[in-house]
């Protein structure tokens, strides 16, 4: 469901309760779709690291990935918590002509903007100063830095646009563009230019470029629903600033530390230890987020629902939505960060034999992250919900423990340093999230069904691993029977009536089945709605 189709309104009287279990279904439906961009934007997002990797080692990587990382974290500091405002805000205003959402737009858009046109200008006159700091000598600092800091007003506007999008079209939209468009323009352009001997600052011009592209298509999507040019006003209320910003602002400093994620510890690592190892961690990295990407595609998905139900007080409902897609996200990202735990030597190989230098990192930072999938999406729930306040608090505390215990740990233990940091900074901010979350809520986020599916990824998944493990090691050969003895049990588990039954009922739901879906639900769904 997407405010494309089914606008919001502020208020919630004139509303229909929504049961949990016709919402639930509705998650599994948009969630789907979400998921096919997660698995695309990941095989897409692998496909690049290996094309930096392998095109400009350990030490050019560092540099890329050093510079990506300023882009990233500074856009998303500039960004001030706008694109989860409009998240937040648009499901609950009218579309169209005659509808208020078109006002938000100058709200949320001018002051995001204003600010990293000023951010990048003086990061470009810094870049002199910034250049030896950031990384090593001789590696053509100024030039990439400043190239990195004239491009974060073009990433702030593709950020706060896709947030448009995600809200007014149908998730289709929003996964084309950021799933898909700029996923594959990037590899392409990227390996164009390692190919053709370009050095870093070509490869990272490469990587920009379709930024661009997206900020265009992105207009041409929204200028549409949002009734621009049809009579929709466009100049803000005051109210409509000191409602958007009040939800914002607070987000900013939360917002900028979750898109950072990976590269404050790369930019650590570049700084304490090196650029040779911040390639390396910006590898182990890489495969990290993947593993996330079926928790951010069902994010993705259903944000807005979540907004709406919590904007009418349907409490009940969006604690329902938050437990089915938490199960969801166990079952398929747990299985991951179980493989990337044992043979985090095997995954790193494929970048090249200097990258399993990281393969102790990998395996802290894959046991780090069953903790953060384990909890399910708690920061949706407190931001939909308009306490930014607690989530910034829980990102906040997160962020001093990575920060600390990098500054600690990475002069002496370089990537394996930087992986321990990361990893206390995720649990403690995740298991902090997950309190304020279940308090702010007053549902239950945790249920039996939830708990039998964790045990019984770990007993399979492990038992998988430990036949590799026993076969053939923790490299590639271990790794590659682990993964065929999965499929085999996979393929067995399908043969068993119950789960067979329970796939039946799964499918109804995504066709939109809803009488059936629930029919089938009541009888054959372990979780309990």
């Amino acid at each position: 469901m997407t405010a494309g189709t089914h606008p919001a309104v502020d208020s919630g009287h004139d509303q229909p309760s929504v049961d949990a279990a016709t919402a639930a279904r509705s998650s599994v439906r948009t969630g789907v779709v979400g998921l096919a961009g997660a698995a695309v934007n990941g095989l897409l997002g692998f496909l690049l690291v290996v094309v930096i990797t392998r095109g400009y080692g350990t030490v050019g990587s560092g540099a890329f990935f050093t510079a990506v990382g300023i882009v990233t974290v500074t856009a998303a500091v500039c960004a001030l918590g706008a694109e989860t405002g409009l998240i937040w805000m648009l499901p609950r205003r009218r579309l169209g002509g005659r509808g208020d959402a078109a006002r938000v737009l100058p709200v949320a858009l001018l002051p995001p903007l204003a600010a990293a046109v000023v951010v990048g200008l003086v990061g470009v006159l810094a870049a002199g100063a910034l250049g030896p700091r950031l990384l090593d000598a001789g590696a053509g600092g100024t030039p990439l830095i400043v190239a990195s800091f004239a491009a974060v007003p073009l990433v702030v506007a593709m950020t706060l646009l896709l947030a448009v999008v995600r809200c007014v079209r149908p998730i289709r939209a929003y996964v084309v563009v950021q799933s898909v468009l700029v996923p594959v323009a990037r590899p392409v352009l990227v390996g164009v230019a390692a190919i053709a001997g370009g050095g870093v600052l070509v490869g990272l011009t490469g990587w920009l470029l379709p930024a661009a592209l997206a900020v265009g298509v992105c207009l041409a999507l929204v200028v549409g629903p949002l009734g621009v040019g049809r009579g929709a006003a466009l100049r803000p209320e005051r109210a409509d600033w000191s409602a958007f910003w009040r939800f914002a602002l607070p987000r900013a400093a939360s917002a900028a530390i979750d898109a950072s994620a990976v590269w404050v510890g790369v930019l650590l690592t570049s700084v304490l230890a090196g650029q040779a190892d911040a390639g390396v961690f910006g590898a182990v990295g890489r495969y990290i987020l993947a593993g996330q990407l079926a928790m951010q595609g069902l994010r993705v998905a259903v944000s807005p629902q979540l907004s709406r139900l919590l904007g009418r007080g349907e409490r009940v409902a969006a604690a329902a939505v938050h437990r089915q897609l938490t199960s969801w996200a166990l079952v398929l990202s747990w299985p991951v960060y179980l493989l990337l735990a044992v043979f985090g030597l095997g995954f790193l190989e494929l970048f090249g034999p200097e990258f399993t230098a990281g393969a102790t990192g990998m395996t802290v930072l894959a046991l780090a992250m069953l903790v953060n999938t384990g909890v399910g999406n708690v920061q949706s729930l407190l931001l939909m919900g308009g306490r930014s306040g607690l989530h910034l608090t829980a990102t906040v505390i997160g962020l001093v423990v990575t920060v600390s215990v990098g500054l600690w740990l990475i002069p002496g233990y370089g990537v394996t340093g930087a992986a321990v940091a990361w990893a206390a900074g995720i649990a403690t901010e995740n298991l902090t999230a997950f309190g304020c979350a279940r308090a702010a809520l007053g549902q239950p986020l945790v249920d039996a069904t939830l708990l039998r599916a964790a045990a019984g990824v770990v007993v399979g998944v492990g038992a998988a691993a430990l036949a590799g493990v026993l076969a053939g090691g923790r490299g590639l050969p271990g790794l590659l029977v682990a993964l065929s003895v999965l499929a085999v049990g996979c393929v067995g588990l399908v043969t068993v009536p119950d789960v067979r039954r329970f796939v039946r009922v799964t499918m109804r739901q995504l066709r939109g089945d809803v009488e059936a879906a629930s029919a089938g639900a009541n009888s054959t769904s372990p979780k309990g709605r």
